[in-house]
């Protein structure tokens, strides 16, 4: 086979799986130009369209749809040819991958990531940080980071730390308002509450009541799609909100929030890590998947009290 037509079958795979040239050029480091030519000349050596195009939409044609399984079985074995090879050298090198939410990514990972290079510097680093649910297997990701369990036979996982959370206030807040004792004492209170961008539904409020979990959704004067949006407005006076430990914690070291209602917080799901099985035996997965380990234990051992 040529490599160019190799090339082309690359692009297609990744374009027809994503949706989009721009998508797939993001996830092939190249250009979206570089996809859409590499396509093309594809298309003409096969005689057949693959994409029906318009200004807003890439869709498959039926002689794509035909094409495109075969096409990412060819990627993956491709990739995996890369996986071994790897493997094999022994050192972690190359490029790794990861795929996370905002906060994790922001919070947890990003300024953990110098510190993995200093150690490794043989392996890129490519964070991609969404809201979006990606398909780690056909988008390419090595590592991604999770709240919640996913059933996938073709990934591999590791639970890292338990998804726990609490209520936050600032000091001056609750001198001013009075510190909450029980979670129905909410209704007196201003609160700001988290709509997900993924859903557009509002977080209900867990709380661990008489052994029993009851959720609540306080009437709010704010609601915010971000979490760092949600605890700058706390930390600013805005009232009581809830979030991750994790997200919290630097305004509590700079006593800016404070946790209230802890004795009613819930451990929800799971924060978990997942891999491709091609990746099982990569030197660099496996590397950050050690670090990842030893920093949740971290981070759980920093937010204990919350």
């Amino acid at each position: 086979m040529a490599l160019e037509r190799l090339t082309g079958l690359i692009a297609f795979a990744r374009a027809g799986s994503l949706g989009s040239f721009t998508a797939a050029a993001r996830s092939l480091s190249i250009s979206p130009s570089a996809v859409s030519k590499s396509v093309q000349r594809l298309e003409t050596q096969l005689g057949v369209p693959l994409f029906t195009r318009t200004t807003r939409s890439l869709t498959l044609t039926a002689e794509g749809r035909d094409l495109h399984e075969r096409a990412v079985r060819l990627l993956r074995d491709a990739e995996e040819i890369g996986q071994v090879a790897t493997a094999a050298r022994g050192e972690p090198s190359g490029p790794l991958r990861i795929a996370t939410s905002l906060p994790i990514g922001v919070h947890v990972i990003a300024p953990a990531l110098p510190a993995f290079r200093a150690l490794h510097p043989n392996v890129t680093v490519d964070l991609r940080l969404s809201d979006r649910i990606v398909d780690i297997v056909e988008e390419g990701i090595d590592v991604a980071v999770r709240i919640g369990e996913l059933s996938d036979s073709r990934l591999l996982s590791r639970r890292l730390a338990p998804h726990r959370l609490s209520c936050f206030a600032s000091p001056a807040y609750l001198a001013r308002r009075g510190t909450p004792q029980h979670p129905d004492d909410l209704a007196g209170h201003e609160t700001v509450v988290l709509r997900y961008q993924s859903t557009g539904q509002s977080l209900r409020w867990p709380f661990q009541i008489a052994g029993r979990v009851r959720e609540i959704t306080p009437s709010s004067g704010v609601t915010t799609d971000a979490s760092d949006a949600l605890v700058a407005i706390l930390a600013a006076g805005g009232g009581i909100g809830m979030v991750a430990p994790f997200l919290a914690a630097p305004y509590v070291a700079r006593c800016e929030l404070v946790p209230v209602l802890t004795e009613f917080a819930v451990e929800r799901n799971n924060i978990t890590a997942l891999w491709p099985e091609s990746r099982r035996s990569n030197p660099a997965v496996r590397a950050f998947l050690t670090m990842l380990q030893g920093l949740f234990v971290e981070r759980m051992k920093s937010t204990a009290g919350a």
